[in-house]
């Protein structure tokens, strides 16, 4: 992918501006995401129990990250329980097909 595939995105983080570069399909996601963790680090720095911007952008990586370890659990939990169910209604079937019985799910 050359630079001409790129757009150069301009997003604002606690009244910081910074310019990122990225495909050009993917600069909704960008802005979304920046203002997504622009709210995140407002919120951290509003509350006023941190102070810094390394420290607030430390408490958000942090919250986000326990987020999404969360949701990998649910998701790895729901992905096994498919699985369950999809080899139980397959030895159904199996076990159907070989009596030669009707199949009810």
């Amino acid at each position: 992918m050359s630079s001409q595939d790129h757009a150069r995105v301009s997003v604002r983080i606690l009244e910081k501006e910074y310019f990122i570069a990225c495909p050009y399909e993917e600069r909704a996601a960008l802005l979304d995401s920046a203002e997504y963790l622009n709210n995140r680090m407002r919120e951290i720095r509003d509350s006023g129990k941190v102070v810094g911007l390394d420290r607030i952008a430390v408490m958000v990586a942090l919250n986000m990250a326990d987020e999404l370890l969360k949701i990998k659990g649910t998701q790895a939990k729901l992905e096994g329980e498919v699985v369950n169910r999809v080899r139980g209604l397959r030895e159904r079937a199996e076990t159907s097909l070989e009596k030669g019985q009707q199949l009810e799910f």
